[in-house]
C-alpha cells in the first residue's frame, strides 16, 4: 500500500470511530476510539473466518505500517510538543525535584522490579527465559505514556497538583525510559562484558543532558525569531518547522529527541505568549497544535486497536499478560514510594498521592513500539502480547476509573 492510501484509511477510520464515540458511546476521546478500534478488529477477524478477503486486507494494512517508526520517529515529537506547549513552568518549578526523581530513579527501580518479578513468574510456570530479557520488558513497560496520560487526565478533572506531577513525570520519563531500554538492549545483544559503566554514563549524558540542552537552545532561538515578527501564519509554520527540524537534528546528534521537544515546547509555551506573540498568534498556535494533538491521538489509538491483528492469541501468553498487570502496578507503586515519602510533607501533596499516581500512570503506544523493536530471540512475540494486554487494561481499565478514584480521595 502507498503511504497516501495508508494515511487515508487511518484518517477515515479515525473520523468514523470519533463520530460513533461522540454520538453514541460518549466515552473519553482516546479510550472510546481504542475500544471501537478493538471491536472493529474483532469484527474483521470474525468476517475473515467467513471470507478471507477481509482479514487479508486488514493484515496488509497493518503490515504496511511500521508502528515503531511511525510513533517513535514521527508522531511522538508532535504529540509531546502539543502537550508541553500547555504545561505551565511555575507549577513544574515547584515540583521539579519529585518529578525528576519519579522520571529517573522511579523508572530505573521499576525496570528492575518488573523484570525480577516477571522472571520469578516465568520460573514458577516452567518457562525458560533469560533474566536480561525480563529486564528489557521491565524497561519498556515502566515509562508512562505522556500521550495517553495527557488525553485521559483532561477528562478526569484531576486536581492541578496531581495532574502536574503525573503529566510532568510522563513528559520526561519516556526519554529516560528509552535510554534505559537502549542500554539493556545492548547488553542483551552483546553481553554484559561489552558494556562498561562509563559507556552507560556517557550514553545517559549524551541522550538526556544533550536532549535538554538542544531543546533549550532551539526553543530560545525560535522565541527570538518570533519576537521580531507579528504574522500568525508565519509563526505557526515556525513552530511546525521547529518540531520537525528538532527531531531530525536530535537523531543526527544522537541525543534524546523526545526530551528536546518537551523542553523546547515548555520554553516556548511559557515565554512566547507573554513576550513574543500577539493575542491572535497565541490563539492560532494554540488551536493549530490542539488540532494536531487530537488528530494524531485519534490515529494513534486507532492504530493501537488495529495492532490486535498481529498479537499472538496463545493462551499461555495471555495468562502471562494478565499476571503482569498487577506486577506492573505493584512495581510502579513501590518505585514511587521513596520519592513520595521524601517530598509529600515539604510540598503538601494531596492525600493518597502514591496510589493516584500509580493508577494514573497509563501505559500506551510507546511501550508497544519498544516491544515491536525487540529481536525474535528476545522473546519478542511473548513480550509483545504481554505488553498489549497491559496497555489495553491500562488505557481502558485505569483510564475509565481514574476520575472516580480521584473524586473518592
Amino acid at each position: 500500500m502507498s503511504i497516501f492510501t495508508i494515511i487515508t484509511i487511518l484518517i477515515v477510520l479515525s473520523a468514523v470511530f470519533a463520530f460513533i464515540n461522540t454520538k453514541f458511546l460518549k466515552l473519553p476521546f482516546t479510550i472510546g476510539l481504542m475500544i471501537i478500534a478493538i471491536a472493529f478488529t474483532l469484527g474483521i477477524t470474525a468476517l475473515g473466518k467467513i471470507n478471507h478477503f477481509f482479514i487479508d486486507e486488514a493484515e496488509l494494512l497493518i503490515q504496511s505500517i511500521d508502528f515503531e517508526t511511525a510513533l517513535l520517529d514521527i508522531m511522538l515529537s508532535f504529540l509531546l510538543f502539543a502537550g508541553a506547549l500547555h504545561t505551565k513552568l511555575d507549577a513544574l518549578k515547584t515540583l521539579k525535584a519529585p518529578i525528576a526523581a519519579f522520571a529517573t530513579i522511579g523508572v530505573v527501580l521499576s525496570t528492575f522490579l518488573v523484570g525480577s518479578m516477571m522472571y520469578v513468574v516465568f520460573q514458577v510456570f516452567g518457562h525458560e527465559i533469560s533474566y536480561i530479557y525480563c529486564l528489557l520488558f521491565g524497561a519498556l513497560i515502566s515509562p508512562t505514556d505522556p500521550i495517553a496520560v495527557l488525553g485521559i487526565l483532561k477528562d478526569a478533572n484531576a486536581p492541578k497538583k496531581l495532574e502536574v506531577k503525573i503529566v510532568g513525570e510522563s513528559l520526561f520519563n519516556d526519554g529516560v525510559g528509552v535510554v534505559v531500554f537502549l542500554v539493556i538492549f545492548k547488553i542483551a545483544q552483546q553481553g554484559i562484558e561489552a558494556v562498561s559503566a562509563s559507556e552507560v554514563g556517557l550514553l545517559f549524558l549524551e541522550e538526556v543532558v544533550g536532549g535538554i540542552t538542544l531543546g533549550l537552545v532551539t526553543g530560545w532561538l525560535t522565541f527570538q525569531v518570533t519576537k521580531v515578527i507579528d504574522h500568525y501564519e508565519t509563526e505557526v509554520i515556525i513552530t511546525l518547522a521547529l518540531v520537525m527540524g528538532l527531531s531530525g537534528l536530535a537523531h543526527l546528534l544522537h541525543v534524546s529527541g523526545p526530551l528536546a521537544v518537551v523542553v523546547a515546547g515548555i520554553f516556548i509555551g511559557n515565554k512566547s505568549p507573554k513576550i513574543a506573540w500577539s493575542e491572535t498568534t497565541h490563539n492560532y498556535v494554540d488551536k493549530f497544535w490542539e488540532l494536531i494533538d487530537v488528530l494524531l491521538n485519534a490515529i494513534l489509538f486507532v492504530l493501537i486497536g488495529l495492532e490486535l491483528l498481529i498479537i499472538s492469541a496463545k493462551e499461555e501468553y495471555l495468562i502471562y499478560g494478565l499476571v503482569a498487570i498487577p506486577i506492573a502496578l505493584i512495581a510502579r507503586f513501590l518505585s514511587l514510594a521513596g520519592p513520595v515519602s521524601i517530598f509529600e510533607k515539604k510540598l503538601d501533596f494531596i492525600p493518597k498521592t502514591n496510589l493516584l499516581m500509580t493508577w494514573g500512570g497509563i501505559r500506551g503506544g510507546i511501550s508497544i513500539a519498544l516491544a515491536l523493536s525487540l529481536e525474535t530471540q528476545m522473546e519478542r512475540e511473548l513480550f509483545l502480547t504481554v505488553t498489549y494486554v497491559i496497555v489495553v487494561f491500562s488505557i481502558i481499565g485505569q483510564g475509565l476509573t481514574i476520575g472516580p478514584l480521584v473524586k473518592k480521595f
